[in-house]
């Protein structure tokens, strides 16, 4: 079985449009009719669901921020009764109130299917056993990925992240043969289970990754697959739409929005206009079939690439591309646009650098400036001649955003490790 949903997955672009707005249109209903905050936010726009006829006039409806979720936090747009909740999660809240999400038995069923979809494309099966190294807790992670792997009949092993020496001697003894992590943390536990003995790529059964909740690089990807001996791919969701199963990568690395439950949108960062599929932009999605909580036209904040075109999978569910960064993530430096996510492929792409860096911002006057701070492998530390390693990741840096940024090169393990999400930025 190629697909696991192959009529959706396979459906003509015009019938998907036909379903989304079906879906579109009763999702708008609900959430004006059952939520007192949407039904205000239609009226001041001057919306009623009537109006929405086509997709195009989901341009009529206002956006929804993150900080309009922190104000209603936490049940704020709930649109049933709090007696049909039947689970909630939470973002971490680190830069404010956090971000709630509500579920319904419904909701975790799309959820649960939507995974399964996603993990399907990536190449899990039955036979699989996939240890969940996501952290548990409110975060949605670890949880989406359970219930996906589950849904598979996969077995999960529900480690959650830290106690990293544990997971390795879990992974050895239990028969992992797909892990489930962010990227940064796949990378610091092949570290552990070097340093206890271990070869990443040949002491364990691993053949597949499940990577999501931060943005990494293409050099990022290929450095995990090396050292593991694995197919890595990329996974990414928000919480305030349902957690991770929004997007998933099928087996050609290309990246599918699960469009008929998610109906994504591109608009310039700065107007707020819609662009045509094919241009780059802020990612904004429409929840199609959540009950608890409808998000409609939410801004992500993330910069992607749209395109509807069929895959060489046979997929026809829209393209997003690899996300750039976080239009919150952007730095100005000397006039410049950069998004960590290019310094990264630039560091991982000089030999002898390990996955460990951060990026310093320091603030003198009115100016923003950056110094790269990278850690290289113990190899490359113990040659020497740490000068020239410096020039070459600096080069490397210009060659990509024409643009010179100070690298300095710091001893192996002394930078922070991250068993979640990796702290890639700092200030000074």
């Amino acid at each position: 079985m190629k697909y696991w949903d192959e009529k959706i997955e396979t459906m003509p672009l015009k019938d998907l449009k036909e379903l989304q707005l079906k879906r579109l249109r009763k999702v708008v209903k609900a959430a004006y009719e059952k939520n007192e905050i949407y039904h205000e936010k239609f009226r001041k726009a001057g919306i009623k669901p009537d109006d929405i006829k086509s997709l195009d006039d989901l341009s009529k409806i206002p956006f929804l921020t993150k900080q309009e979720l922190r104000d209603y936090y936490p049940f704020g747009l709930l649109c049933v009764e709090m007696d049909d909740v039947v689970e909630i999660h939470a973002s971490s809240g680190t830069t404010g109130k956090p971000v709630v999400g509500t579920y319904t038995k419904n909701d975790l069923e799309i959820w649960a299917d939507v995974m399964a979809r996603s993990l399907w494309a990536n190449g899990l099966r039955k036979s699989d056993v996939m240890q969940n190294s996501y952290g548990y807790g409110l975060f949605t992670g670890a949880h989406g990925f359970e219930k996906g792997a589950q849904k598979i009949g996969a077995t999960v092993i529900p480690i959650s992240s830290g106690n990293t020496k544990r997971q390795i001697s879990v992974m050895k003894d239990f028969g992992a043969t797909a892990i489930a992590a962010t990227p940064s943390y796949a990378l610091y536990m092949a570290e552990v289970a070097e340093e206890m003995g271990f070869d990443p790529k040949n002491d364990f059964k691993l053949h597949l990754g499940l990577f999501g909740a931060e943005s990494w690089s293409d050099e990022m990807r290929k450095k995990i697959e090396e050292t593991w001996g694995i197919i890595a791919h990329e996974h990414y969701g928000l919480t305030e739409i349902i957690g991770p199963g929004v997007v998933s990568e099928c087996e050609e690395k290309k990246l599918h929005i699960n469009a008929d439950h998610f109906l994504a949108e591109i608009i310039d960062p700065k107007t707020g206009e819609r662009l045509e599929p094919g241009e780059e932009g802020e990612l904004v999605f429409t929840t199609l079939t959540k009950e608890a909580f409808p998000a409609i036209r939410f801004r992500t904040r993330d910069i992607a690439g749209y395109m509807e075109e069929e895959c060489e999978c046979g997929r026809t569910l829209p393209i997003q591309t690899r996300i750039k960064g976080r239009s919150d993530d952007m730095l100005k430096i000397k006039g410049v646009i950069v998004f960590p996510s290019q310094i990264e492929e630039a560091i991982m792409s000089v030999e002898g650098t390990s996955g460990n860096y951060q990026l310093v911002k320091k603030k003198e006057k009115s100016m923003t400036t950056l110094v790269a701070r990278i850690e290289p492998t113990e190899e490359r530390y113990n040659e020497g001649n740490i000068d020239e390693l410096e020039r070459k990741i600096e080069d490397e840096i210009y060659s990509i955003l024409n643009l010179h940024i100070p690298v300095e090169v710091v001893k192996p393990n002394s930078l922070p490790r991250s068993e979640g999400k990796a702290k890639r930025i700092v200030e000074e």
